[in-house]
């Protein structure tokens, strides 16, 4: 089983030891609710290090009032169980007071990336949150390498982009997405769907598929 620790002192004292021993370790930042996707940046971050740190932390910085913060998925009993399977070393998992304190009052604001008119159109808060907390997970682990997955392009952008503006001395390594079956990228988000929602999600997703090989041929996509 990997180890569970719940604070940056304890994460920080694993990680500073096995730099000692000449190990590199690499991070898997996620907020729980595991699926083959997070197990995937796993593995691979076993493909740069030789230890694999996965945190696991639903940051409330990057949920606006309306959204899902209450009800999203926490199953860190499982989660383990399945990080154990993948021999993953160490479970970073703390509460928000841990994360922010009492008195917290700094945020990493994003440009850039993060000014893409994509999600953070329809999110404008998002991105800053992410920052936020990824800065911090970065510092507060003092890994060589963090795993990101692709399926969330703009944010592995914005996160990309962070770090090197702020000199954190961290590798940002893109992961490729993971897929259903039915072509839907693996998200924890996606147990909210009914089944005709689904069924229009892959929908789209064929179209895009259709638009992309056509361009891809010189074809006309329309």
């Amino acid at each position: 089983m990997p180890i569970v620790v719940r604070t940056v002192a304890d994460m920080r004292a694993h990680v500073a030891k096995w730099h000692s021993e000449g190990l590199k370790v690499a991070l898997v930042p996620t907020m729980g609710a595991l699926h083959e996707g997070h197990l995937t940046l796993v593995r691979e971050g076993f493909k740069c290090a030789d230890k694999v740190i996965v945190t696991i932390f639903v940051n409330p910085k990057q949920f606006a009032a309306h959204e899902d913060l209450g009800k999203y998925p926490r199953t860190e009993e499982q989660d383990v169980e399945l990080l154990a399977a993948e021999k993953a070393d160490l479970v970073f998992a703390p509460d928000a007071l841990e994360m922010y304190g009492s008195n917290f009052a700094t945020q990493v604001h994003m440009e850039g990336p993060a000014l893409a008119g994509l999600e953070d159109k329809f999110r404008p808060h998002f991105f800053d949150g992410v920052a936020t907390v990824v800065s911090k997970l970065f510092i507060q682990s003092q890994t060589d390498f963090a795993m990101f997955g692709e399926k969330d392009y703009q944010q592995l952008m914005v996160v990309t982009h962070m770090a090197r503006d702020l000199n954190i001395p961290i590798e940002v390594v893109p992961v490729a997405t993971v897929r259903d079956d039915d072509g839907m990228a693996k998200s924890s988000r996606n147990r909210y769907l009914s089944k005709h929602e689904r069924h229009q999600a892959t929908s789209i997703i064929r179209a895009l598929e259709s638009a992309a090989k056509k361009i891809r041929s010189g074809g006309d996509a329309q």
